[in-house]
């Protein structure tokens, strides 16, 4: 085969730029530290890059969320904590505004002390988080959630409940309700509420009362009912929601249980005519609500045996309801301590997955340098030979042999 000089020469810069080219690349790649320079140089791997990339950063956006949620999670539990005490506080000035010794002026000396912790508790309900909007409004994070209106505080936010995307298919939530947390609080015992009615002039007190028997309770609403006939006390029970007379002239005993349709409460003191008692199903009430009542009740002077009963029975029911906002905050705090688990366990997850992507991303795309290094200097020696070869071969002439 006859080779002409063009052909020659076109041919041996060929092979040079050739192993130039692959010199080059190589040595991107050793400066890189990436097998890949471009999709080209391994397709299949370079989609599976993106594939994983891509999953990495889904995780990387949960662990910013989880951060976040952890961090308001555990405000929202640290205020509920200052909520707690402050009930506490309050149920320890109720308590002692029902003792004998003190006077008029102790009480209200009491209540005045409670109308500080009042604002102190509203406070708190109108707490704001980090990024200025307020915990305890629901989705208005710019509505303040409690004010003062017409004398009680009302709700101003909504029901919503925020959350963030922790992993896939996982909504957290990190807010609470204030409507749920502070307005809907049952009253009573939590099933049922017993209370003595305002127009009582006797000296009788109800206590919160307890369940016997949950297969007895019918949701209905019963009032006790007092006579007083020559010297004798007897009570009829009245079916309210029924309107019906379930027993009549009934002895009463004080201190001794009585029990309704699974319900049982002891009444202290004796009643006069007409005195009533109801046992009605739990309701809801604002626990703002239950400390105005609380601060009446305190302020109201205590001249008469009637005028005491009604301290007693105010101070009785205040206890009852400041229990069930201390179980609803309790309850509350119960269920921020659970999702911050959750969020711990989702953390230690999710740094596990992205180790297990930073190896696959590894695998896929970071250089194995002794290959590297040993093509490298393989590649060298064969540019090196090229020109070599090729110096030699375009210096031949037949003037050399003459």
């Amino acid at each position: 085969m006859r080779i002409s000089t063009s052909q020659l020469y076109s041919q041996g810069a060929d092979a040079i730029g050739r192993n130039q080219s692959e010199l080059f690349a190589n040595q991107q790649r050793i400066a890189s530290g990436k097998r890949m320079l471009a999709p080209s140089d391994d397709p299949i791997a370079s989609a599976e890059v993106v594939v994983v990339g891509q999953s990495k950063a889904r995780i990387e956006r949960f662990g910013a969320n989880l951060i976040t949620a952890a961090e308001s999670l555990g405000l929202n539990d640290s205020i509920l904590a200052d909520v707690g005490d402050t009930l506490i506080e309050m149920r320890t000035l109720a308590i002692n505004g029902g003792a004998g010794s003190l006077s008029d002026a102790d009480r209200r000396s009491l209540a005045t002390d409670l109308e500080g912790r009042l604002q102190q508790l509203v406070g708190l309900a109108n707490s704001r988080g980090a990024d200025g909007g307020y915990l305890f409004g629901g989705f208005a994070v710019g509505t303040q959630p409690f004010a003062l209106v017409g004398g009680s505080y009302a709700y101003q936010g909504d029901q919503g409940q925020r959350a963030l995307t922790v992993a896939d298919g996982r909504d957290l939530p990190v807010s609470e309700n204030g409507e749920a947390l502070f307005n809907a609080v049952r009253t009573g015992n939590g099933t049922f509420t017993a209370r003595a009615a305002a127009t009582n002039a006797g000296a009788g007190i109800v206590a919160a009362g307890s369940v016997t028997d949950p297969t007895l309770l019918d949701g209905h609403g019963y009032r006790l009912h007092f006579n007083v006939a020559a010297g004798v006390t007897t009570y009829d029970v009245v079916d309210v929601t029924a309107a019906t007379t379930v027993s009549t002239g009934n002895a009463y005993v004080p201190g001794s249980a009585i029990a309704v349709a699974g319900m049982q409460v002891t009444i202290t003191g004796d009643p006069l005519s007409g005195d009533q008692f109801t046992l009605t199903p739990s309701g809801h009430q604002s626990v703002f609500t239950t400390v105005q009542e609380l601060i009446a009740t305190l302020r109201a002077p205590t001249a008469t045996a009637g005028d005491k009963a009604r301290l007693g029975n105010g101070l009785n029911l205040a206890l009852q309801n400041l229990s069930q906002a201390q179980e609803a905050v309790l309850t509350t705090r119960a269920g921020l301590g659970a999702r911050m688990r959750e969020l711990d366990s989702l953390a230690a997850h999710n740094e596990a997955r992205t180790l297990q992507y930073e190896a696959t991303l590894s695998r896929l795309q970071d250089l194995d340098y002794s290959k590297a290094l040993s093509d490298f200097a393989r590649q060298q020696l064969a540019l090196e030979a090229s020109q070599k070869s090729f110096l030699q071969v375009s210096g031949l002439s037949l003037f050399n042999y003459l």
